[in-house]
């Protein structure tokens, strides 16, 4: 049964934490439209070829390549407020030495680029630290309306932001633009030292870059996930072609001036919020797969629509319904992505997840100012419109999985090991091997079982993984994984597995004759020969 709570889209609101840091995070993304309303207008007075300014959304996406993995992990064992906070301030100082180069007139296009890449530098740090900490502000049930209540904040404010933005230029000039949006920061940071840091269980650290390794590995065998990354680059790629080159769609096919641009903007920003508010409905009615289709279509024809006119009402009004498809895949994809990850990887898995988004936005900005250097800008929307339909008549051969956001909490079930490993060997990688015998007649359902146990154990700390058969006795079957050190296989014991995990291995269990052998073994390292003793 539903409650009205878990029914309710507002239902995270009423949590006065996380309606605090919404409000202030709306504040935030505010101020960061008008800063690339302000940014690339700039770019179009000063005549910036599309490629210039389509680099703008590249130079404030790529710093997500080089620090969102490590971002993840920093997140993941260190106190996130204070994490936030630093960032906050950090781009405090560049967001006003920005504002101040701009109003004494000393930026160049360089310049320009370069300061809005340390602000994405800030950005990036922020992401996995953000995205993990609002699921300690809410139960899990309030997830998926968490999320979505994040997109409708992201998106009202690309409504209000570039409108804002395109009233105020005229009035305080881009450099007072870039001030305003310096001050927002200093909003989220005074809303996040107001914030309590959420209670959390204390997790052992792991070494740095072993816990990258770590999320990678649960990406790479976690299948749900890996859908949904696949879907994300396969809409994400064409359709930002819309940010990226709106801005001369706007003044060099539509004769439109900053105040123009900043209400197309706005118009795909209302659209987002409205699909918002419509996609917890949507997601009980349709699967994710058939949002996905229908949001990659609508996407699509509206790119196609923006090649071909030059109306401003009917480019608006198509805007609007991009910006419903538009949420429908990111937010519905990140929802989907926060609901299924447990607790101890959930940082590092977001930051892969952003990775990958940002990886596609930085590529595709610059890829789209390229095509419309060389062939024009109707001819890139109608390509760009092209791709989307192409993937999205893809989707029935390569669904999204569905995600079970039920069994995700952690769950204590294997037995302990009763193992306390010598001095010599505490270290070193070990091997686990488990010897089952196979009832008759189950060979089928148990291999087929097992390839899910195998996911299992890859991602929550294996290193590799094999399946044997006796060659005397075909009933008998031995699995052998290996885990990197004892700690790290202790830390399977007692923090990553999860109530799906514990399915998967009863599903196991019900092909077998009893319960499996378990044997711990560790690597040793040869010595050196002792003395007298011939080779």
């Amino acid at each position: 049964m539903i409650t009205s709570a878990e029914a309710s889209t507002w239902a995270p609101l009423r949590r006065g934490a996380f309606r605090a840091l919404w409000i202030a995070s709306f504040v935030s993304n505010v101020g960061s439209w008008m800063q690339t309303v302000g940014a690339q207008w700039l770019l179009v007075d000063e005549h910036g070829s599309p490629l210039v300014i389509s680099l703008v959304q590249s130079a404030s996406s790529l710093p997500v390549l080089l620090l969102t993995l490590p971002a993840g992990v920093v997140a993941e064992f260190a106190d996130r407020r204070r994490l936030l906070v630093g960032t906050q301030a950090f781009q405090v100082v560049v967001g006003a030495t920005l504002a101040g180069v701009t109003v004494t007139g000393k930026t160049t296009p360089v310049l320009l680029l370069v300061f809005t890449f340390l602000l994405g530098c800030g950005s990036a740090a922020q992401l996995p630290a953000y995205q993990a900490f609002v699921p300690d502000l809410v139960p899990r049930a309030e997830l998926a309306q968490a999320a979505a209540l994040s997109s409708v904040g992201v998106n009202l404010a690309r409504a209000v932001g570039p409108a804002i933005a395109g009233l105020l230029v005229t009035r305080l000039g881009v450099g007072g633009l870039f001030a305003l949006n310096a001050a927002t920061f200093v909003v989220f940071a005074l809303a996040l030292l107001r914030s309590p840091s959420p209670p959390r269980a204390p997790a052992a650290r792991e070494a740095f870059l072993a816990g990258i390794e770590a999320g990678g590995r649960y990406v790479r065998h976690a299948p749900v996930v890996r859908r949904i990354l696949v879907r994300l680059v396969v809409f994400a790629v064409p359709a930002n072609v819309l940010w990226a080159l709106l801005a001369p769609l706007a003044h060099d096919r539509l004769g439109l001036g900053s105040t123009g641009y900043g209400l197309l903007l706005g118009a795909a920003g209302i659209g987002s919020v409205g699909g918002a508010l419509v996609l917890p409905r949507l997601r009980r009615r349709f699967s994710a797969s058939w949002l996905v289709a229908g949001a990659g279509l609508v996407f699509g024809v509206a790119m196609l629509v923006l090649g071909t006119v030059r109306s401003p009402a009917l480019v608006l009004a198509v805007l609007v319904a991009a910006g419903v498809a538009w949420i429908a895949v990111i937010a519905g994809m990140n929802a989907a992505t926060q609901a299924f990850l447990p607790g101890w990887v959930r940082a590092r898995a977001l930051s892969i997840y952003q990775l990958v988004l940002f990886t596609s936005f930085a590529g595709s900005a610059a890829l789209w100012g390229v095509v419309s250097s060389a062939i024009g800008l109707a001819t890139t929307f109608v390509i760009a419109g092209v791709l989307l339909l192409a993937g999205a008549v893809t989707v029935p051969r390569r669904p999204v999985l569905d995600v079970a956001t039920s069994g995700r909490e952690t769950v204590t079930y294997w037995p302990d090991p009763g193992v306390t490993p010598a001095p010599d060997v505490e270290t070193a990688p070990v091997l686990v091997s488990l010897r089952y015998r196979v009832g008759p007649g189950q060979q089928a359902g148990f291999s087929a079982a097992m390839a899910d146990l195998r996911n299992t154990r890859l991602r929550t700390g294996g290193t590799g993984w094999a399946l044997y058969r006796d060659a005397r006795d075909e009933a008998v079957h031995v699995e052998q994984y290996t885990v990197a050190s004892w700690d790290e296989h202790r830390r399977q014991h007692e923090e990553r597995l999860t109530g799906l995990d514990q399915r998967v291995q009863d599903r196991v269990e019900q092909y077998t004759d009893g319960a499996a052998q378990v044997a711990h073994l560790f690597r040793l390292h040869p010595t050196k020969k002792a003395p007298g003793v011939n080779p």
